[in-house]
């Protein structure tokens, strides 16, 4: 007897996540998402774990916001204490694009203060996306901690969660600009800029700042 094609099909979807083929993987993380199943759930958030190609993370991630956030929700934030730093980062990044508050306990400061530069800007994002009102200054206190740390693209993740988070941040920005480091001094300065500017090149924000260190000025206005 041939089975409905509902059911041949359905259970056997996650096999194509475990192929060698990325465009395999993507069309199946794609099917799951368009017929949301929550016995799915698990298969999607372990596959974020380990799957190498952005592309495919992405429709990963579109899938689970497909399916109820009572069923992703808890699944993603067990995630968060894994040993793996992609798993940590790409279940940060689901939760921020699902958006339920619930989630927001979890994202601790271990998280914002991660070693893995992209855990710790996942959880940036995470956090400015799910901060309950009246958490922001707190938020924004920890997030300043991280002011100077990494690479360009570190530095502008950071810069953008303290933007968004307007005006909360001047406070700590103010008191950054009289770190006795000079990379959290230039940080300050130009995420200042950016916060007046929102529309300022970053890079341009930045080669400002190094020249008003080097003047020895905080870049405050009088």
């Amino acid at each position: 007897m041939t089975l409905p094609e509902e059911d041949t099909n359905t259970p056997r979807a996650p096999r194509g996540l475990e192929s060698s083929s990325p465009s395999v993987r993507l069309r199946t993380a794609m099917r799951i998402g368009t017929t949301p199943d929550p016995r799915f759930v698990d298969e999607l958030v372990e596959r974020c774990a380990i799957e190498p190609d952005f592309s495919v993370r992405e429709t990963l991630t579109w899938a689970l916001t497909r399916h109820p956030s009572s069923t992703t929700v808890p699944r993603l934030v067990d995630e968060l204490r894994s040993e793996r730093a992609q798993a940590r980062s790409q279940a940060l990044h689901t939760l921020s694009k699902i958006g339920d508050r619930r989630a927001w306990p979890a994202v601790t400061r271990a998280l914002l203060t991660d070693a893995d530069d992209e855990v710790a800007r996942s959880a940036w994002r995470a956090a400015v996306a799910l901060v309950p009102e009246g958490e922001e200054p707190g938020l924004a206190g920890v997030l300043a901690t991280q002011l100077g740390r990494g690479g360009r693209e570190t530095r502008l993740s950071l810069s953008r969660a303290l933007v968004a988070l307007g005006e909360v941040a001047v406070p700590v920005l103010r008191g950054a600009t009289a770190d006795p480091d000079p990379r959290v001094r230039e940080h300050a300065i130009a995420t200042q800029r950016l916060l007046r500017d929102p529309d300022a090149a970053f890079g341009f924000a930045i080669e400002e700042a190094k020249r008003v260190v080097a003047l020895g000025t905080n870049g405050q206005e009088e």
